[in-house]
This record gives C-alpha cells, sequence and structure tokens, in this order.
C-alpha cells in the first residue's frame, strides 16, 4: 500500500460515514522480521488464553519473544457481539540462541 492509496481510502472512509476520529488514523509501515500470530474470537478481556497458546507455539518452535505483541482488530465493537468479535494477536519472534 501507498501513502497515495492510503489518504484515498482515509478519504473515501471520511465521506461515508462521520468518523470523529479519522484524522488521527495513520499509516505506518512495520518491519519487525520473523513473528508468529494467532486469531482470536471473543471479547478483548477474555484474550489471555490465547495469548498464553500463541506463547507456548513459540516455544515449541524453538523461538523466543522479541518484544511486545501487538493486535490487530478485525471487528468494530459498536457493530459486533462480544463474543463474535475477531482479533488477530501478532508477536514479534527471534530464533532460539
Amino acid at each position: 500500500m501507498s501513502d497515495e492509496i492510503f489518504e484515498e481510502a482515509r478519504a473515501e472512509a471520511g465521506k461515508k460515514k462521520s468518523l470523529e476520529a479519522i484524522g488521527r488514523v495513520r499509516f505506518e509501515r512495520f518491519a519487525e522480521g520473523l513473528a508468529a500470530q494467532i486469531m482470536h474470537i471473543g471479547p478483548y478481556s477474555a484474550e489471555g488464553p490465547t495469548i498464553r497458546q500463541l506463547h507456548a507455539f513459540i516455544a515449541e518452535q524453538g523461538c523466543e519473544r522479541a518484544g511486545k505483541h501487538h493486535e490487530i482488530y478485525l471487528s468494530d465493537p459498536k457493530r459486533s457481539a462480544p463474543e463474535r468479535m475477531k482479533t488477530i494477536v501478532r508477536q514479534p519472534v527471534v530464533e532460539a540462541r
């Protein structure tokens, strides 16, 4: 994605809905390298077991966590029931020493 495509998408979204935070949305590139990720389905408050499952998978693969995980929210909490919300939990990793 380019900056130009991002700006067009942001402008289009702003036309369709009144989104007060649209001006704070930014395009950012991540160069984190190797990572493991998992899909969490359910409320944010219930992510603990999913994150523990991700951490166990990382260890099983002979890797170690490298920094903090981040989350990619795929559901709108205003429009989705908590038990149906989808979040990708992504953890940067490095090969174990």
